[in-house]
């Protein structure tokens, strides 16, 4: 990436969303038009009504968006142009010296508010239960089309591309040595970053590991038995494989964003109908969240839920975002080669459930495996204190 001098500055950053944008988005919400009642008990419909109408009472009466804006403000903002986008990031430098940089990435339907739990463990962690060998230099970036970054103009921006971008941030950052930890989109563009080994990568560590067998995933993509010459090892095998079909067989919004995400326009005009389909991320995500919005203490808050939605409203992000599904080119689980160090872990409920058979292949320097027991997709989100406790122990050898 041949940046210019001028274009490879680094400028503070900020933002304020106006009251009368606040106002308007209420307005809409209270004008929803809702549909009927689903014709089943269970969630296999998708979003619920009643999650929805829910969701839509307290957004307009109770939530406050300026809680979570003054949250993200207190931290350090920056903008940059990288292969000519506009990268928005948060900096958090600990105040250990001797701190690894760590680059943390999001994914869909996620953004930036996913990892702000992580930032003061991360970065303090004398002051959360861990050592000052434990502390990391945060950097927290918005991927192409998300949150407060540009919109990309033209194709061209996928995982490989960001990964690109990623290692360019980390050394105009004057990083000469760092980590990168990510999941969902966040998991591949890590993986692709591992695959690149820019200078000064050490490893990565991944919440979503990318460990199918490539002929297994793209029989589970075409529906096709498994060849004949597929021998499942074990039972966390056969399970993988039975997780990985159920997804491709419901992950219908990938599909739609992956093939038409400009058919997606009504997201950007209906703030309820853009929460609802970004609720239906996976069947356990939603039904935490639906837990949530039904009065249920869980890992996520209708708050939490609501930042998030909130903050794709405000920046008119739903469809910029959704084009990432239409540039990527390689199956979203399968082995990619990564052959730096690589920590590992696993969540009991994610989308599935990586075996470690698979990641002692796929990932042939694995330094750190584990199984957790409790947390879901947005692990980091839901699950920080896990998270923390697994990036410390995960990357402590690259120190």
């Amino acid at each position: 990436m041949a940046d210019t001098p001028a274009a490879a500055t680094i400028r503070p950053f900020t933002f304020e969303f106006s009251d009368a944008e606040l106002d308007d988005l209420r307005r809409r919400v209270q004008a929803t038009r809702f549909p009927e009642k689903e014709t089943v008990s269970d969630e296999s419909q998708g979003t619920t009504l009643a999650t929805v109408q829910e969701l839509a009472r307290y957004w307009a009466t109770e939530y406050d968006w300026r809680r979570i804006e003054a949250r993200i403000k207190a931290l350090p903002n920056f903008i940059t142009e990288i292969d000519g986008l506009d990268i928005h990031f948060i900096h958090v430098r600990s105040k250990h010296e001797d701190a690894l940089p760590l680059i943390i990435t999001h994914g869909w339907p996620g953004s930036i508010i996913e990892q702000l739990k992580l930032v003061e463990p991360l970065t303090d962690p004398t002051a959360h239960g861990g050592a000052a060998s434990d502390a990391f230099h945060v950097v927290i970036p918005s991927m192409p089309g998300y949150g407060f970054s540009g919109k990309p103009s033209s194709t061209g921006w996928g995982p490989q591309r960001i990964a690109r971008a990623w290692a360019e941030l980390m050394n105009r950052l004057g990083y000469t040595k760092y980590a990168a930890q990510g999941g969902d989109w966040g998991a591949i563009v890590v993986d692709e970053m591992g695959v690149q080994q820019p200078e000064g990568l050490v490893g990565i560590h991944t919440n979503m590991p990318k460990v199918v067998p490539p002929a297994i995933e793209a029989a589970i993509i075409k529906g096709d038995p498994l060849p004949s010459d597929v021998v499942l090892a074990n039972d966390e095998e056969k399970a993988a494989v039975e997780q990985l079909d159920f997804m491709y067989r419901h992950a219908y919004y990938a599909y739609l964003m992956g093939s038409r995400p400009q058919t997606l326009t009504g997201l950007v005009d209906s703030p309820v109908g853009l929460a609802a389909f970004m609720l239906d991320h996976d069947a356990a995500s939603l039904n935490l969240i639906s837990r949530a919005f039904a009065g249920q203490e869980g890992g996520l808050t209708r708050d939490d839920v609501l930042d998030n939605i909130t903050l794709f409203w405000l920046t008119k992000t739903a469809v910029s975002a959704a084009r990432l599904y239409a540039e990527n080119t390689t199956p979203f689980f399968g082995a990619r080669g990564v052959t730096l160090p690589v920590a590992a872990s696993v969540f009991p409920d994610e989308m599935y459930r990586a075996p470690k058979s698979w990641a002692e292949q796929a990932y042939p320097n694995l330094i750190h495996f584990n199984r957790l027991p409790a947390g879901g997709h947005f692990a980091a989100w839901e699950q920080p204190g896990h998270m923390v406790d697994e990036l410390r122990t995960g990357l402590r050898s690259l120190r």
